[in-house]
This record gives structure tokens, sequence and C-alpha cells, in this order.
């Protein structure tokens, strides 16, 4: 039997370098898929695919027969909207299972941070006072969850695995339902969820009708001194208003690991902000061994001719 032929691929970003990321687990897992860097390639009418985060405006111009962009995170939002892509190009993202955990067990850590008032023992501690917090059930603390894909379902089992009360607006109500979890769908769905909620978590994908979701109006529905925590995208927060409740004590703390602009400049005022909890966008990440499985599976369907299994609709932008 023949070896199969080569395809070829090209890392494209402005901020990291995924060869030092992911290069070794992509050799190790196959010779007939070449990624290489855009300085390396030789021949660009040979390159078929790219695997991306944050790649360049102009990052696309030199490959006219790119068939593929795959983005090593969970978010395409931004490949979908790049300027240089053009709309022929299929965009896949990676879909790493051990992600989704990461990211509910980040979702649950704040939950438990802000209820069990974590923040103000460690004040306490900080000046060797005594002073034991009040707590409540755990079944009578109500969790809105905004999302329901890979991570918004990782996020909701976490919750209840801890006796959460849970609402969830999804885009669809799914067949395999959580006993205790309250599903919403349709157009009303985020905002049913998030009344009278006690503790908000974010992990909507970003498209036209979620962007600037995280506003006054919807701050408004919670419990008064509820918390925040935002792991979806950037743009779904209206910064003036997450301080305006915190400033009016509609929301009692917030943790962001998600920002319009990223990194965060050392100059934006919520690095200053001690009602604010903020991490540097780690609150999952995908593994090298997954990352190259996955690239390699699709940049193969890709030469092959076959249904691209990561794939991500465009219409629906996630």
């Amino acid at each position: 039997m023949p070896e199969p032929s080569a395809i070829t691929g090209v890392y494209l970003s402005a901020t990291a370098d995924l060869d030092a990321l992911y290069g070794d687990a992509l050799r190790r897992t196959a010779t007939d898929v070449v990624l290489r860097h855009p300085d390396q390639i030789e021949r660009p009418e040979e390159v078929r695919f790219a695997i991306c985060w944050e790649p360049e405006e102009d990052a696309f111009a030199p490959y006219r027969n790119l068939g593929l962009a795959m983005s090593v995170a969970a978010g395409v939002d931004a490949l979908l909207a790049h300027p240089g892509l053009h709309e022929d190009v299929a965009v896949a993202r990676v879909r790493d299972p051990h992600q989704a955990a990461l990211m509910a067990g980040y979702a649950v850590h704040e939950v438990l941070h802000h209820e069990r008032g974590f923040g103000e023992m460690a004040r306490n501690a900080a000046q060797a006072r005594w002073a034991p917090v009040p707590m409540r059930a755990p079944g009578a603390v109500q969790v809105a969850v905004l999302g329901h894909g890979t991570m918004g379902r990782a996020v909701v089992r976490g919750l209840r695995a801890m006796g959460f009360a849970v609402r969830v607006a999804c885009r669809n109500l799914p067949e395999d339902r959580l006993e205790g979890v309250h599903y919403l769908s349709g157009p009303g769905a985020v905002a049913l969820a998030a009344e009278g909620a006690d503790h908000l978590v974010n992990v909507l994908p970003l498209t036209a009708e979620t962007e600037n979701v995280l506003n006054r109006a919807l701050f408004e529905r919670l419990a008064p001194g509820a918390s925040l925590v935002q792991i979806g995208r950037g743009e779904h927060l209206v910064e003036a208003d997450l301080e305006a409740a915190l400033d009016s004590g509609q929301l009692g703390g917030a943790t962001l690991d998600v920002f319009r602009e990223e990194p965060l400049p050392a100059t934006h005022r919520f690095w200053r902000d001690a009602r604010l909890r903020l991490t540097p966008h780690v609150a999952s990440d995908s593994l090298p061994e997954v990352v190259a499985a996955q690239v390699v599976e699709t940049a193969r369907a890709l030469r092959d001719g076959q249904p691209l299994a990561y794939e991500v609709d465009r219409a629906r932008g996630y």
C-alpha cells in the first residue's frame, strides 16, 4: 500500500510560538502532516491549512490554496471575523475534553470563593482576626450559567456536584438533562436564568447576539450582592456597567479571566480594583497531545476530501 501523501500547514500567530507549544506532539503523532513557521515556507501555494492563535491581519495573504484555518482554542470568533480569511476557507477548533474539565474546576472554584467568603477570611487572617463568616446550604444558592456547549455542560455538572441549584441558558434544550438543573432556551433565556441568581457564570460563545450581554440590565436581574464569573469572551462584558454594579452593591464581586484587550494593559483600572479577581486567560487550556491528534485528524480529512469533524458552523459562530 502506498504511503499517504503529506499535507503542509503553517503556524499563524502574532502572540505565541505555536511550534514550541505543540510542535513536538505533532511530530510524534504523524509524519504526513507537516507544519512550519511562515519563514520556513518556500512554496506558499503548497500550504493547505493553518493552525492559528491571534494571527496577524495579513497572515493568510500568501496562502492562496488554503482550505482550513484551525484554532488551537475553543473560541473562533476572531477567526470568523478576520478580515484576511476568505469565507470559503473552513474554520475548525480544538475540542479538548480535558479543557472542559479545567474550565469547570475554575468556575466552581470561583463560585465557592465568592459564596464561602474566602476573600474576607484571607483579609481577616492577614490581621490575625478570628472571624467565621456565615454560610448557606448549597441547595439554597442559585447559580445561573450562560451557555451550554462543551464548556457550559462541564460547568453545570461541576456546580451540581457541589449541590448548588443551577439554571442554565442554552440555545437548544438538551436531551441529556441533569436532575436538579433548570434549562431555559429561546430569546429570553439569558434574562430568565439570571433572575434572582446569587452567582452568574458566563461561558457563552461570542456572536452578534451575545456581544455586550453582561450589561446593566442583566446585572439588575441578579440578587443584590451577587457575583460574576466571566470566562466567556472579553467582548461579552460592558466594563462601565460592571463598575457601576459594583459601586451600587448590586454586584458584590467579580472574577474576570477574559478581557477586550489582552494582555490587559498595566494601566487598566481593573488592576487596582480590590473587588475584582483577575486571571490571565487561564481558566482552561488545550493539552498538546489533544491538539496534535485533532489537528492531524482534521488535516488528513481535508487532504482526503472527507468531512471535517471539528469544523464550526460559520452561520452560528461556533
